[in-house]
């Protein structure tokens, strides 16, 4: 059965940090590419970050610089480290796993920013 477990998001105030973590269990995780989404109330979901199993990360414009995703493949677990987060950033953050023939959701977490 594959699980991914997001956690690490609460209520920060503007200008501050959190660091999200989503633990993966039931694939092979070190071939699989790695991704953080958001959606907040009344939009759609939409990209933050990615991290494929080998290369670079990518980042949606509206984060480059303020966040950072990792990848620990010994602990089949994948990062978001955020900084300077503004109320806009506030959403339920989705992790996602993607193969070529497999993708999953995580149950997300909620990340308030109050201004």
């Amino acid at each position: 059965q594959v699980q991914l477990v997001e956690s690490g998001g609460g209520l920060v105030q503007a200008g501050g940090s959190l660091r999200l973590s989503c633990a993966a269990s039931g694939i092979a995780f070190s071939s699989y590419n790695m991704g953080w989404y958001r959606q907040a109330p009344g939009k759609q979901r939409e990209l933050v970050a990615t991290i494929p199993s080998s290369g670079s990360a990518n980042y949606a414009d509206s984060v480059k610089g303020r966040f950072t995703v990792s990848r620990d493949n010994a602990k089949n677990t994948v990062y978001l480290q955020m900084s300077s987060l503004q109320p806009e950033d506030t959403a339920v953050y989705y992790c996602n796993a993607r193969s070529r023939s497999s993708f999953y959701w995580g149950q997300g977490t909620q990340v308030t920013v109050s201004s």
